[in-house]
């Protein structure tokens, strides 16, 4: 089986620090290649695969301001699909720019829906939804009028996440900092139950940031670290009392949370979107609807197993089961392919 995966260029595949989509797409690329697949990354001419790599945008356009993003999102996808017929299927991991080519060729598409961005992007999925096997990465982040052929949990590597027993003495708020993340939130959470408050992810809203974020950061009660590495990470989210995870949309899936879970820290979320797939209720953490039942549940905390975090992430969450499950997907597409074609 030979298998085109498309990765978004906005970051490095896989991502220096910040870049969820690219790192998931790292992962599916990485178990396939273990699995002894034949795989070939279209990405960032930087990006690092064990798989071979293709690329003609040299660079991530977030990294480099020179580069325009439209027109090298356009390039990259072109590079993909002047190149279909070298390969039996194709993994879509970059929203809906690609579905409009997708009839272009004969090679069949398998496509990530990593999250919508917007409701006016859904046309696009809607018109191509009969010639595309679309694939969901929560139960509740999908839409009505589309058809999927299933859902698959983004999985991690435990091996990047340090499992730890103790439960630390500060909170943690790791994502973009964004009002749909709850950042001002997390910080509201942190004064009220009194404990310090580490922040890390890229500033998304700088006008949020500004307004809202900014005034609290003291480096004592309130810390930004700004977006943190692979080694970084894991030493945040193992020392943390509790991730924070107020949301204010409905999450897709949430990659920091089975993160902190993997290293035994719980999560404290508010009960929006995946969160009730992706949290145990009351034994990884809690989920709850406002800032005060947050305060709440956090002096329970200490009461939660740390090791039962880590076992739910390993039976559910893990490189190998998701890698697996898009395996099996890819088959029962090219089955499906060969039936029509008869």
């Amino acid at each position: 089986m030979k298998v085109a995966m498309l990765s978004p260029i906005a970051w490095r595949t896989p991502p220096r620090h910040y870049g969820p989509w690219e790192r998931v797409v790292s992962l599916i690329t990485e178990g396939l290649v273990k699995k002894g697949i034949d795989v070939t990354l279209f990405a960032t001419g930087d990006s690092k695969t064990a798989g071979k790599l293709e690329y003609i945008c040299p660079y991530p356009y977030e990294e480099n301001k020179n580069i325009d993003p439209k027109v090298w999102e356009a390039l990259h996808i072109a590079h993909l699909f002047e190149q279909a017929h070298k390969f039996d299927i194709i993994h879509n991991n970059y929203d809906f720019m690609p579905l409009t080519y997708s009839r272009l060729v004969s090679t069949p598409m398998l496509t990530t829906i990593h999250g919508f961005s917007s409701k006016k992007i859904l046309p696009v999925y809607r018109e191509y939804n009969r010639d595309n096997f679309y694939v969901s990465i929560s139960n509740a982040d999908r839409d009505p009028s589309l058809d999927y052929i299933a859902t698959v949990y983004h999985g991690i590597d435990l091996k990047e996440f340090t499992f730890s027993s103790s439960t630390g003495d500060y909170l943690l708020y790791f994502g973009r900092i964004h009002p749909d993340k709850g950042t001002a939130e997390a910080i509201e959470i942190a004064r009220k139950f009194g404990m310090k408050l580490y922040i890390a992810g890229v500033i998304q809203d700088k006008e949020y940031y500004n307004k809202l974020v900014a005034p609290h950061i003291d480096n004592k009660e309130v810390t930004y670290l700004g977006s943190v590495g692979p080694s970084q990470r894991n030493e945040l989210l193992g020392g943390a009392y509790a991730l924070l995870h107020p949301i204010h949309f409905n999450e897709p899936f949430g990659l920091s949370v089975i993160e902190a879970m993997a290293c035994g820290t719980a999560v404290v979320a508010f009960n929006k979107g995946s969160m009730p797939e992706v949290i145990k209720d009351g034994e990884t953490g809690f989920l709850v609807n406002n800032i005060e039942e947050a305060c709440e549940k956090l002096s329970k905390i200490p009461y939660l197993n740390r090791e039962k975090c880590r076992l739910w992430v390993k039976e559910r969450f893990s490189q190998e089961r998701m890698v697996s499950d898009y395996i099996a997907l890819y088959e029962t597409v090219l089955t499906r392919k060969n039936k029509a074609q008869k």
